[in-house]
Protein backbone atom coordinates (compact mmCIF):
# COMPACT_ATOMS: atom_id res chain seq x y z
CA UNK A 1 0.00 0.00 0.00
CA UNK A 2 1.35 3.71 -1.06
CA UNK A 3 2.06 6.15 1.97
CA UNK A 4 -1.14 8.38 2.31
CA UNK A 5 -1.27 11.95 0.89
CA UNK A 6 1.78 14.04 2.49
CA UNK A 7 3.27 10.75 3.89
CA UNK A 8 6.42 11.52 1.15
CA UNK A 9 6.54 15.06 2.11
CA UNK A 10 6.70 14.40 5.92
CA UNK A 11 9.53 12.02 5.39
CA UNK A 12 11.71 14.55 2.69
CA UNK A 13 11.22 17.12 6.35
CA UNK A 14 12.67 13.99 8.98
CA UNK A 15 15.44 13.69 6.47
CA UNK A 16 16.30 17.34 6.57
CA UNK A 17 16.20 17.39 9.98
CA UNK A 18 14.31 15.84 12.72
CA UNK A 19 14.71 15.63 16.02
CA UNK A 20 16.11 11.86 16.86
CA UNK A 21 16.09 9.05 19.35
CA UNK A 22 19.36 8.28 20.80
CA UNK A 23 20.83 5.91 19.40
CA UNK A 24 21.12 2.42 20.31
CA UNK A 25 23.41 -0.66 18.64
CA UNK A 26 22.16 -1.67 15.72
CA UNK A 27 19.52 1.27 15.09
CA UNK A 28 21.05 2.46 11.53
CA UNK A 29 21.30 -1.01 9.98
CA UNK A 30 19.50 -1.27 6.65
CA UNK A 31 16.46 -3.20 5.76
CA UNK A 32 16.51 -5.61 3.52
CA UNK A 33 14.98 -3.57 0.71
CA UNK A 34 17.02 -1.15 -0.55
CA UNK A 35 14.40 0.93 -0.72
CA UNK A 36 13.34 0.68 2.92
CA UNK A 37 14.33 3.20 5.59
CA UNK A 38 16.65 2.58 8.23
CA UNK A 39 15.80 1.61 11.70
CA UNK A 40 15.90 5.75 12.95
CA UNK A 41 14.35 7.14 10.19
CA UNK A 42 10.92 4.65 10.42
CA UNK A 43 11.08 5.62 13.82
CA UNK A 44 11.09 9.02 12.69
CA UNK A 45 8.31 8.59 10.18
CA UNK A 46 6.09 6.41 12.56
CA UNK A 47 6.07 9.55 15.15
CA UNK A 48 4.74 11.94 12.66
CA UNK A 49 2.43 10.03 10.60
CA UNK A 50 0.74 9.20 14.26
CA UNK A 51 0.85 12.81 15.36
CA UNK A 52 -0.67 13.59 11.86
CA UNK A 53 -3.24 11.04 11.74
CA UNK A 54 -3.85 10.39 15.83
CA UNK A 55 -6.74 8.20 16.38
CA UNK A 56 -8.86 6.31 13.69
CA UNK A 57 -12.97 6.16 13.63
CA UNK A 58 -12.63 2.97 15.17
CA UNK A 59 -10.56 4.11 17.67
CA UNK A 60 -13.30 7.39 18.42
CA UNK A 61 -16.64 4.76 18.73
CA UNK A 62 -15.00 2.73 20.75
CA UNK A 63 -13.96 5.25 23.74
CA UNK A 64 -16.87 7.03 23.04
CA UNK A 65 -19.05 3.93 23.41
CA UNK A 66 -16.68 3.25 26.83
CA UNK A 67 -17.33 7.04 27.85
CA UNK A 68 -21.21 6.27 27.51
CA UNK A 69 -21.00 3.11 29.61
CA UNK A 70 -18.41 1.63 31.99
CA UNK A 71 -16.47 4.81 31.79
CA UNK A 72 -19.49 7.17 32.90
CA UNK A 73 -18.31 7.86 35.91
CA UNK A 74 -15.44 9.80 34.49
CA UNK A 75 -17.22 11.74 32.01
CA UNK A 76 -15.59 14.96 33.72
CA UNK A 77 -12.38 13.37 34.12
CA UNK A 78 -10.55 10.14 35.89
CA UNK A 79 -10.10 11.73 39.51
CA UNK A 80 -12.43 9.32 40.48
CA UNK A 81 -10.63 6.43 39.27
CA UNK A 82 -9.54 4.45 42.87
CA UNK A 83 -7.79 1.77 43.17
CA UNK A 84 -7.98 -1.11 46.29
CA UNK A 85 -5.01 -1.27 48.39
CA UNK A 86 -4.27 -2.88 52.34
CA UNK A 87 -3.31 -0.18 54.56
CA UNK A 88 -1.62 -3.12 57.34
CA UNK A 89 0.36 -4.01 54.25
CA UNK A 90 2.31 -1.08 54.12
CA UNK A 91 2.91 -0.59 57.72
CA UNK A 92 6.98 -0.63 57.44
CA UNK A 93 6.99 2.50 54.81
CA UNK A 94 7.52 5.48 56.43
CA UNK A 95 6.35 8.52 56.32
CA UNK A 96 3.07 7.86 55.88
CA UNK A 97 0.64 10.41 53.92
CA UNK A 98 -1.81 10.79 57.01
CA UNK A 99 -4.77 11.70 54.31
CA UNK A 100 -3.85 7.80 53.73
CA UNK A 101 -6.36 4.96 55.52
CA UNK A 102 -4.97 4.12 59.23
CA UNK A 103 -2.60 1.06 58.92
CA UNK A 104 -3.66 -0.72 61.89
CA UNK A 105 -6.64 -2.48 60.55
CA UNK A 106 -7.09 -5.65 58.55
CA UNK A 107 -9.37 -4.50 55.99
CA UNK A 108 -9.05 -2.56 52.48
CA UNK A 109 -9.25 0.94 51.02
CA UNK A 110 -9.52 2.85 48.31
CA UNK A 111 -7.38 5.26 46.97
CA UNK A 112 -8.44 7.96 43.91
CA UNK A 113 -6.70 9.97 41.54
CA UNK A 114 -8.02 12.99 43.56
CA UNK A 115 -6.86 11.69 46.65
CA UNK A 116 -3.20 10.93 45.78
CA UNK A 117 -3.74 14.51 44.34
CA UNK A 118 -4.58 16.00 47.96
CA UNK A 119 -2.13 13.54 49.33
CA UNK A 120 0.86 14.82 47.31
CA UNK A 121 -0.21 18.85 47.18
CA UNK A 122 -0.09 18.12 50.88
CA UNK A 123 3.07 16.86 51.59
CA UNK A 124 4.54 19.52 49.08
CA UNK A 125 3.35 22.19 50.94
CA UNK A 126 5.51 20.61 54.16
CA UNK A 127 8.13 20.08 51.83
CA UNK A 128 8.32 16.05 52.61
CA UNK A 129 8.80 14.90 49.01
CA UNK A 130 9.28 11.02 50.01
CA UNK A 131 6.00 11.02 51.46
CA UNK A 132 4.90 12.64 48.37
CA UNK A 133 6.40 9.82 46.50
CA UNK A 134 4.89 6.99 48.90
CA UNK A 135 1.42 8.58 48.33
CA UNK A 136 1.91 7.92 44.48
CA UNK A 137 3.58 4.56 44.96
CA UNK A 138 0.75 3.31 46.93
CA UNK A 139 -1.78 4.29 44.25
CA UNK A 140 0.27 2.81 42.05
CA UNK A 141 0.82 -0.87 42.94
CA UNK A 142 -2.19 -1.26 45.29
CA UNK A 143 -2.65 -4.63 46.21
CA UNK A 144 0.73 -5.97 44.46
CA UNK A 145 1.92 -8.47 46.78
CA UNK A 146 5.70 -6.83 46.75
CA UNK A 147 4.90 -3.35 46.30
CA UNK A 148 5.78 -2.49 49.96
CA UNK A 149 8.72 -3.98 49.89
CA UNK A 150 10.21 -2.33 47.32
CA UNK A 151 8.63 0.97 48.23
CA UNK A 152 10.70 0.59 51.33
CA UNK A 153 14.31 -0.33 49.39
CA UNK A 154 13.53 2.27 47.47
CA UNK A 155 13.20 4.90 49.94
CA UNK A 156 16.07 3.61 52.21
CA UNK A 157 18.59 4.86 49.30
CA UNK A 158 20.43 8.11 49.96
CA UNK A 159 19.67 11.49 48.47
CA UNK A 160 16.19 10.50 47.60
CA UNK A 161 14.61 13.44 48.42
CA UNK A 162 16.84 15.42 47.19
CA UNK A 163 16.37 14.22 43.40
CA UNK A 164 12.24 14.16 43.99
CA UNK A 165 12.95 17.96 45.23
CA UNK A 166 14.93 18.56 42.04
CA UNK A 167 12.47 16.73 40.05
CA UNK A 168 9.47 19.25 41.75
CA UNK A 169 11.02 22.05 40.62
CA UNK A 170 11.95 21.61 37.20
CA UNK A 171 8.27 20.23 36.50
CA UNK A 172 7.05 23.51 37.29
CA UNK A 173 10.09 25.48 35.73
CA UNK A 174 10.91 23.51 33.03
CA UNK A 175 8.15 20.98 32.31
CA UNK A 176 7.32 17.50 32.27
CA UNK A 177 9.99 16.29 29.98
CA UNK A 178 13.08 18.05 31.53
CA UNK A 179 11.32 16.76 35.03
CA UNK A 180 11.50 13.31 33.70
CA UNK A 181 14.92 13.56 31.99
CA UNK A 182 15.78 14.23 36.15
CA UNK A 183 14.28 11.19 37.65
CA UNK A 184 15.67 8.70 34.89
CA UNK A 185 17.93 6.91 36.61
CA UNK A 186 18.32 8.73 39.13
CA UNK A 187 16.50 6.49 41.80
CA UNK A 188 17.37 2.86 42.16
CA UNK A 189 14.47 0.75 41.42
CA UNK A 190 12.27 3.75 40.74
CA UNK A 191 11.88 3.30 37.17
CA UNK A 192 9.50 4.89 34.82
CA UNK A 193 6.72 3.45 34.90
CA UNK A 194 6.25 4.68 38.59
CA UNK A 195 8.34 8.34 38.82
CA UNK A 196 6.01 8.97 35.61
CA UNK A 197 3.32 8.80 38.38
CA UNK A 198 4.46 10.48 40.71
CA UNK A 199 4.87 13.13 38.12
CA UNK A 200 1.19 13.13 37.00
CA UNK A 201 0.19 13.57 40.68
CA UNK A 202 2.39 16.30 41.10
CA UNK A 203 1.69 18.32 38.10
CA UNK A 204 -1.65 19.61 39.79
CA UNK A 205 0.01 19.71 42.72
CA UNK A 206 3.36 22.23 41.69
CA UNK A 207 0.51 24.11 39.81
CA UNK A 208 0.86 25.14 35.69
CA UNK A 209 3.15 23.09 33.86
CA UNK A 210 4.74 24.32 30.83
CA UNK A 211 4.00 22.95 27.83
CA UNK A 212 1.91 19.57 29.02
CA UNK A 213 0.96 18.14 31.88
CA UNK A 214 2.86 15.28 32.79
CA UNK A 215 0.79 11.59 32.08
CA UNK A 216 1.85 7.86 33.63
CA UNK A 217 3.65 6.05 30.76
CA UNK A 218 4.07 2.61 31.58
CA UNK A 219 4.14 -0.98 29.66
CA UNK A 220 0.05 -1.13 29.18
CA UNK A 221 0.04 2.47 27.57
CA UNK A 222 3.14 1.69 25.60
CA UNK A 223 1.70 -1.46 23.96
CA UNK A 224 -1.40 0.37 22.65
CA UNK A 225 0.75 3.05 21.09
CA UNK A 226 3.28 0.00 19.81
CA UNK A 227 0.34 -1.64 18.35
CA UNK A 228 -1.18 1.66 16.82
CA UNK A 229 2.30 2.81 15.66
CA UNK A 230 2.90 -0.83 14.10
CA UNK A 231 -0.72 -0.63 12.12
CA UNK A 232 0.37 2.81 10.58
CA UNK A 233 3.71 1.55 9.15
CA UNK A 234 1.82 -1.51 7.66
CA UNK A 235 -0.07 0.53 6.18
CA UNK A 236 2.79 2.77 4.60
CA UNK A 237 4.10 -0.66 3.40
CA UNK A 238 6.91 -0.71 5.36
CA UNK A 239 8.06 -4.42 6.27
CA UNK A 240 9.99 -3.67 9.43
CA UNK A 241 7.21 -1.78 10.86
CA UNK A 242 6.07 -4.30 13.89
CA UNK A 243 10.10 -4.59 14.99
CA UNK A 244 10.60 -0.27 15.09
CA UNK A 245 7.34 0.51 16.83
CA UNK A 246 8.26 -2.12 19.37
CA UNK A 247 11.39 -0.21 19.36
CA UNK A 248 10.02 2.89 20.27
CA UNK A 249 6.97 1.68 22.05
CA UNK A 250 8.99 -0.96 24.05
CA UNK A 251 7.71 -2.01 27.81
CA UNK A 252 10.20 0.14 29.66
CA UNK A 253 12.96 2.54 29.63
CA UNK A 254 11.84 5.57 27.59
CA UNK A 255 13.77 8.00 26.23
CA UNK A 256 12.56 11.51 27.53
CA UNK A 257 12.80 12.33 23.72
CA UNK A 258 9.57 9.53 23.37
CA UNK A 259 8.03 10.90 27.15
CA UNK A 260 7.82 14.01 25.07
CA UNK A 261 6.46 12.21 22.12
CA UNK A 262 3.55 10.44 23.95
CA UNK A 263 2.61 13.59 26.03
CA UNK A 264 2.36 15.84 22.67
CA UNK A 265 0.71 12.76 21.10
CA UNK A 266 -1.96 11.93 23.88
CA UNK A 267 -2.69 15.88 24.38
CA UNK A 268 -3.78 16.41 21.03
CA UNK A 269 -5.45 12.45 20.39
CA UNK A 270 -7.47 13.88 23.88
CA UNK A 271 -8.15 17.39 21.65
CA UNK A 272 -9.44 15.12 18.93
CA UNK A 273 -11.98 13.22 21.14
CA UNK A 274 -13.00 16.46 22.88
CA UNK A 275 -14.32 17.94 19.62
CA UNK A 276 -15.41 14.20 18.44
CA UNK A 277 -18.87 15.21 19.60
CA UNK A 278 -18.49 11.54 21.88
CA UNK A 279 -18.89 14.07 25.29
CA UNK A 280 -14.89 13.63 25.70
CA UNK A 281 -13.74 16.34 28.37
CA UNK A 282 -11.71 19.19 27.16
CA UNK A 283 -8.06 19.15 28.13
CA UNK A 284 -8.37 15.41 29.58
CA UNK A 285 -5.12 13.63 28.13
CA UNK A 286 -5.03 11.40 31.25
CA UNK A 287 -8.50 10.04 30.74
CA UNK A 288 -7.09 8.83 27.66
CA UNK A 289 -4.52 7.25 29.41
CA UNK A 290 -6.73 5.36 31.72
CA UNK A 291 -8.85 4.46 28.91
CA UNK A 292 -5.98 2.61 27.44
CA UNK A 293 -4.65 1.23 30.52
CA UNK A 294 -8.02 -0.10 31.02
CA UNK A 295 -7.72 -1.77 26.70
CA UNK A 296 -10.69 0.04 25.86
CA UNK A 297 -9.59 0.40 22.15
CA UNK A 298 -7.28 -2.32 20.45
CA UNK A 299 -5.36 -1.28 17.29
CA UNK A 300 -5.51 -4.53 15.37
CA UNK A 301 -9.31 -5.14 16.39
Amino acid sequence: MKPPVGASERLRSLRCGAFLERQLPGCSARTSRGDQMDRQQLADVLDVEMAARLLPDSAVAALGLWLRGAGAQYAKGPGSHAVPYTPSRWAAVAPWPGSLADRSGTGSALLSRGQAVSAVRGALAREEWVEALVASYVWGQGRTGYGPHRLAEIVKESGVADRLAEAAEVLRSNGAVASYSVLRGAVKGLGPAFFTKLLYFLGPAVGSVPPTAPLILDMRVARVLRAHAAGIGEQMGEQSAAKVAAWIWSDGGWTPHRYGVYLRWMTAASGQLASAGIGWPPACPDLLELAFFEGRWNPTA
